[in-house]
């Protein structure tokens, strides 16, 4: 009776190991779409001179 226990316990850390996988499965892919297609564009220039009086 004594042997159940592991295996009861080896079938829970299976289970949170696939889904932590199918999390970072869902993250990797779902943020391609969501964070892929958006382009940040950014203008840098040099601080323009003071006007001369």
């Amino acid at each position: 009776m004594g042997n159940n226990r592991g295996g009861s316990s080896t079938g829970v850390v299976a289970v949170l190991v696939i889904f932590l996988i199918v999390v970072l499965l869902a993250i990797l892919f779902f943020g391609g779409f969501l964070f892929g297609s958006k382009k940040v564009e950014i203008n840098v220039h040099a601080p323009s001179a003071p006007a001369s009086k």
